[in-house]
């Protein structure tokens, strides 16, 4: 493929972007953009490094052999006989240039080794359960308690270590942030921070059958799955989650289409697809490759 058969292309760029200046800030605002080239800051460095070095390389030798041929000249005109062996000289410079890039290129492939353990490493910790597989109600049942939820409210149910309690036997302290029950007198049953923040002035609670405490806690964020009830618990696997179609019925138009988002990003990535935002990256990536033909996109690849 020629060198010169982008020059149009260049030149049309550079009129339009005041010079070379323009033609570097507007190819690598593409690259970064539009492919994952500045993710690797050091692959990125190394590849604009071998090519700056590259053709600085190639001025130099240019450099040297228009001053060997003014010499030359100069000495022919004052009829001084110098002796310079050009080819010696010529073979000097692209042995070093070849052994350069080959320290280049080996130490580029040692960088690209580790980038690829690396991604390999993390596609096998992407295949490790994420965590807990939630009940039919999109909770869990722990050894203490158990809870459910919907994006609006949380149910903690806990079972109590006596038969036909009363409430006033009971010590309940609800906050936005923490919970605590358990019999008064003795340690709590549940004590600690919530994972997130809820309306307090709104929680309730109750005895159910006298030997379970029933807490229902409304979220403060109504757009969010919980992962436990108590920070430091057990976590559940949150792209396991599925919401009642019939909760769904329950929400306005914006907020359901959101939650259905949110519901197919999470089966995407369940079966490895792209999710929503991805799959229209890609389309975009497309229209603008079929447009462009004249470009190389071999190398590129999706932020």
């Amino acid at each position: 493929m020629s060198d010169e058969q982008f020059d149009g292309l260049y030149m049309t760029i550079a009129r339009q972007q005041n010079g070379v200046d323009g033609i570097l800030s507007s190819f690598f605002s593409f690259l970064s953009r539009k492919t994952d080239f500045f993710t690797q800051p050091d692959l990125a460095r190394s590849s604009i490094q071998r090519y700056t070095d590259q053709y600085l390389a190639l001025a130099e030798e240019r450099k040297q052999k228009q001053e060997k041929e003014k010499a030359k000249a100069a000495a022919t005109s004052s009829r001084v006989e110098v002796i310079e062996d050009e080819e010696e000289l010529n073979r000097q410079a692209e042995k070093r240039v070849a052994e350069e890039a080959a320290q280049r290129q080996k130490e580029l492939e040692e960088k690209q080794k580790q980038v690829e353990e690396a991604s390999a490493k993390a596609e096998e910790e992407a295949d490790k359960p994420k965590g807990l597989p939630p009940t039919a109600a999109n909770g869990f049942a722990y050894p203490h308690y158990s809870f459910s939820q919907s994006l609006q409210e949380a149910e903690i149910r806990i079972p109590l270590p006596a038969s036909n309690v009363k409430g006033k036997m009971l010590t309940v302290e609800i906050t936005a942030s923490h919970i605590k029950v358990g019999m008064k007198g003795k340690e709590p049953l549940v004590d600690g921070e919530l994972w997130a923040k809820v309306r307090a002035d709104e929680c309730m609670w109750t005895i159910e059958d006298g030997n379970t405490v029933v807490v229902t806690l409304y979220k403060k964020n109504e757009m969010e799955w919980w992962k436990t009830i108590i920070q430091g618990d057990p976590e559940i696997d949150l792209q396991k989650v599925v919401p009642e179609n019939s909760k769904l019925d329950d929400l306005d138009a914006d907020t359901r289409q959101t939650v259905e988002k949110m519901m197919f990003d999470q089966r995407q990535k369940a079966m490895g697809k792209p999710t929503s935002e991805e799959q229209k990256k890609q389309d975009m990536l497309k229209k603008f490759m079929e447009a462009h033909p004249e470009m190389d996109f071999s190398q590129a690849k999706m932020c």
